[in-house]
């Protein structure tokens, strides 16, 4: 009897441990196989076909600012000006409506506030724009902007929800039909404006502020030789209408001019003129108030195409061959003081570790003009004016950057 009772434990435990082993390996292999991500993918996909039975709602997220707020988004411009329509805007049950001022002086051209919703329709089916916005980062870490108006800006989005069954609908024809629909808006309701980068914080639309582009001068009304003024129209119509020649032989599409001449010689009424003639918009920088070449690249990603890009007295805006002439001098000194040693990473060139005011360099005024950057977009002429040509460095008006 003791010896049945012993057999029967020994029986016990060799199964125990067989068991043990067994699940030890089934159990190895088994996080082998994942089961975990397995079992949780198919948990998610339930979930998601009971979520579509509950809301059968799809979303589709229009943000303002492409490319980590590198630029604002032309699909957000163009939904925009579609719900900016007067049939979309006020007849859609938006009881909150914001009013900007319209190309017709007695005319307001009406958008949606934040958390407004507005319905449209099309072919049968029906879909709903919401606007909102969500206040910027409180954090202290560095921006791309280094702490510029765009990035303390709230982030606008609109937000498009729509029935599941509409989705080939929605993707395929109303999203194309909304952004050809805005362009046409945008188009309709234009008006030429003077920008500038000197303005506060506080704004809402990125790094430039504007008014409407009012001067009066004309090309008729402008005092110059009639052969040199009809030789420059000449070349901004062949430029406004040079898409396929600089697609044909791989340039950007943009052209430099370096208007030269003592003060009150009409440099200025100049590009007055070539903008009404082109009927472009007008983007002034003032170079002192750019603090890095990286500003400098920002607000140039920033302007539109059918613009003028104009930098007044560039001889006095920045010291750019004052700089090269006192880095070669610096560098002359050093060779004879101490052979030859160079600038290194922990001793940068004097006019990169200058302190005070811009650190625009000539090398960032160059890449502005026609470097990576300046492919970014088309349609755009850029215009130097200075009082003293002879002080430009040769490298920044040579044939090809101001043509």
């Amino acid at each position: 009897m003791e010896a049945s009772g012993w057999s029967s434990s020994l029986s016990s435990g060799i199964l125990l441990s067989l068991v043990a082993v067994v699940w030890t390996v089934l159990w190895n292999n088994l996080q082998g196989l994942q089961l975990q991500q397995f079992v949780s993918r198919h948990l998610s996909r339930h979930a998601r076909r009971l979520a579509a039975i509950v809301d059968p709602y799809l979303t589709i997220t229009i943000a303002e600012y492409d490319g980590g707020r590198m630029k604002r988004s032309d699909a957000y411009k163009e939904v925009q000006a579609y719900l900016q329509r007067a049939t979309c805007a006020a007849g859609g049950g938006v009881r909150h409506l914001k009013a900007e001022t319209a190309k017709d002086v007695d005319a307001l051209v009406l958008s949606m506030g934040d958390n407004e919703e507005v319905a449209d329709a099309f072919r049968g089916a029906t879909v709903w724009w919401l606007a909102y916005s969500t206040p910027p980062r409180e954090d202290n870490a560095p921006s791309y902007w280094g702490g510029g108006r765009a990035a303390r800006a709230d982030r606008r989005f609109y937000r498009l929800f729509f029935l599941d069954g509409d989705r080939d609908l929605v993707l395929g024809e109303y999203l194309p039909h909304v952004r050809r629909e805005g362009r046409d808006v945008m188009v309709k309701n234009r008006q030429r404006k003077l920008f500038t980068n000197l303005s506060g914080d506080g704004y809402e639309d990125g790094v430039w502020s504007h008014v409407v582009f009012e001067h009066p001068k004309t090309f008729a009304t402008l005092a110059m030789d009639p052969a040199k003024k009809k030789e420059i129209m000449d070349d901004l119509d062949a430029f406004r209408n040079g898409k396929d020649y600089y697609a044909r032989v791989g340039k950007a599409w943009k052209r430099g001019y370096l208007l030269y001449g003592p003060p009150g010689t009409g440099k200025s009424t100049m590009v007055a003129a070539m903008a009404n003639h082109l009927d472009y918009d007008v983007y002034d920088i003032e170079l002192t108030s750019v603090r890095t070449n990286t500003d400098l690249r920002k607000l140039f990603i920033e302007t539109t195409s059918k613009s003028i890009i104009v930098i007044e007295d560039i001889d006095c805006s920045l010291e750019l061959t004052g700089k090269r002439k006192n880095k070669k001098k610096a560098n002359d000194d050093g060779q004879k003081n101490d052979g030859d040693k160079k600038y290194g990473a922990a001793e940068p060139p004097p006019d990169e570790t200058d302190t005070g005011g811009s650190k625009v360099t000539l090398s960032g005024v160059l890449n502005f003009i026609d470097g990576l950057w300046s492919a970014c977009g088309g349609e755009r002429i850029i215009v130097f004016t200075t009082n003293h040509v002879e002080k430009l460095d040769p490298a920044l008006i040579r044939r090809g950057r101001m043509d």
